[in-house]
């Protein structure tokens, strides 16, 4: 058994720096201090698998791929070499190369972009799989965490795992950072199919019932925001209702992350450092005495991704496992309209820190209406 294994470095370093997405910002990216995550996700999944000694990996040179398989024992061998910085142009000739060695399955790491660059060139030639990494994942291609990925390829070389047809979609970037969600489906591509280890693609719940109980969930959390908490707002459209019932406009952003105290907006499209600074901001002021931060408490608002149900490491990679950990999981509070809920089977959670992810888990109460909620429970990715 062949299978091909490539890693997008640069994918995901925008997402705690809040670039929403890294297409062409990789040296702002840097600037901000964005951090490489891509390889050592990738190293995750091959550390966890196990594929029979006749199977072979054939990857590409340096931080592509040979970085992160050189220290397992799988075999392996490099088909394609690069130099500098790899491209979406080396993503796609690597591509080339693993089609004309016959390659059996193809393993990416990567986000969105990756998955449509490797689609461009494969199509349905080969099955994929993809190890999530990026800023955004919409596409119904990548397995819910790298360790899912790794008993994916597992299930497949032991011809355990049937194919099917899962949809290649990516979100234009620049209007993605106007505040606007536009996606498109680039084609169907094979991957292998396992219901509970590989994410659905991204749905879009618009009705006017949804409408209503969006409003009904955003009435009620105006309600409770009034204790003087610091409340950091994640992305999405639940979220934002509560930001118009707080007359905040469109100083919200609809796809970023922010900051809320007293109905007034205290930060705006924050990343990681930024949230973190408010958060030790917010700390000196209850040891100061501060009277307007009584109790130093700081609330977590997040609501899960439609069909996929992630909570944490789709879209608000700004909110990190360092963010969660500070404000504390108990200050977590997760909204969701009963419509989302009923298509969502488990929330679940991919902060890339296994010890947070396993405090996380469990079930919980989400806020479905106005003074209503719902148990659910969260996996690990």
């Amino acid at each position: 058994m062949k299978i091909g294994f490539l890693i997008n470095p640069i994918a995901g370093m925008g997402g705690s720096v809040g670039l929403k997405g890294t297409d062409g910002l990789v040296e702002e990216a840097l600037g901000l201090g964005a951090k490489p995550i891509a390889g050592e996700r990738a190293k995750k999944c091959l550390q966890e698998m196990n594929i029979d000694a006749s199977s072979v990996i054939l990857t590409c040179s340096s931080e592509m791929g040979e970085d992160a398989v050189i220290n397992n024992s799988q075999r392996y061998e490099v088909v394609y070499s690069f130099k500098g910085r790899s491209t979406s142009e080396d993503t796609k000739n690597a591509c080339k190369r693993f089609l004309e060695e016959g390659v059996d399955l193809l393993l990416f790491c990567g986000g969105d972009g990756t998955a449509r660059d490797v689609y461009s060139v494969v199509e349905k030639g080969i099955p994929m799989i993809g190890i999530p990494a990026g800023v955004k994942m919409h596409s119904a291609v990548f397995a819910i965490s790298p360790k899912s990925a790794a008993k994916i390829v597992e299930h497949f070389v032991a011809g355990k795992a049937e194919l099917r047809d899962a949809e290649i979609m990516d979100t234009d970037e620049d209007a993605y950072r106007r505040n606007e969600l536009r996606m498109k489906v680039f084609g169907y591509a094979q991957t292998p199919y396992e219901p509970v280890l590989v994410q659905q693609g991204k749905s879009l719940f618009q009705s006017v019932s949804e409408e209503k109980a969006k409003e009904e969930i955003a009435r009620f959390a105006c309600e409770f925001m009034q204790d003087g908490s610091l409340y950091i707002l994640g992305a999405g459209t639940t979220i934002h209702k509560i930001a118009e019932l707080l007359s905040l406009g469109e100083e919200k952003t609809l796809l970023g992350v922010d900051a809320v105290k007293n109905g007034k907006l205290e930060g705006k499209d924050l990343n990681e450092r930024e949230l973190l600074q408010l958060l030790e901001n917010e700390n000196e002021k209850e040891k100061k005495g501060d009277q307007g931060n009584q109790g130093n408490q700081v609330k977590i608002l997040v609501s899960p991704i439609g069909a996929q149900g992630f909570v944490f490491g789709r879209g608000n990679q700004q909110i990190s496992a360092k963010v969660i950990e500070k404000v504390g999981v108990d200050n977590v509070i997760v909204l969701a309209t009963s419509h989302k809920l009923s298509d969502t089977p488990f929330l679940l959670v991919d902060t890339g820190s296994g010890g947070l992810d396993k405090k996380l888990s469990g079930y919980i109460s989400v806020i479905s209406g106005y003074r209503m909620a719902q148990r659910k429970e969260v996996r690990r990715g």
